[in-house]
């Protein structure tokens, strides 16, 4: 694909991000309204860049026909700052009716070895489009912050040291 053919491939995932930041973010909104203590700290979302998901198209053998499959090509981060309030938010994403939840993967409970937890949920999102509804899939990460502080630093190390991370 081109430039171009990659630009309008990934709309529809921009456009899904954009939308669920914004249905999130308002969750938050609405209970400092209510004076109360908001299980949502922020929320941020991104597409991920062309290079990053062919790499990982070719390092998981995706065919770029089949990239679609691919469940992190939109993504969102979910922040709170209590470990209690990460289910509180599982429970009111699985109650929602705007998506469906096709898989959820709990790293708090089975944490990787690299120590990184975060609870991850991949639903399946109808967009509404100039040419029709559209389902596309979205990773939800729901973590804590502390958690995505290790998060964070454990990326880096990998990129830095390409996954053979040293023992110190």
């Amino acid at each position: 694909m081109d430039d171009k053919q990659w630009e309008r491939f990934l709309v529809p995932y921009r456009q899904a991000v954009e939308e669920l930041k914004v249905k999130l973010k308002g969750i938050r909104t609405l209970y400092e309204y209510e004076d109360d203590h908001s299980p949502i700290e922020f929320v941020t979302g991104r597409v991920k860049p062309v290079a990053s998901i062919l790499e990982k198209a070719r390092r998981k053998s995706i065919p770029l026909h089949e990239i679609e499959t691919m469940q992190d090509i939109a993504g969102l981060r979910i922040m709170c700052q209590f470990v209690d309030d990460i289910q509180f938010v599982k429970e009111m994403l699985f109650a929602r009716k705007d998506f469906t939840v096709v898989d959820q993967r709990d790293y708090i409970a089975e944490h990787k070895e690299s120590g990184y937890r975060s609870y991850h949920l991949v639903v399946m999102y109808p967009l509404q489009t100039i040419s029709g509804e559209k389902h596309v899939l979205v990773e939800i990460q729901i973590r804590t912050l502390a958690m995505n502080f290790w998060a964070t630093i454990e990326h880096s190390l990998n990129y830095k040291y390409s996954g053979n991370i040293p023992e110190k």
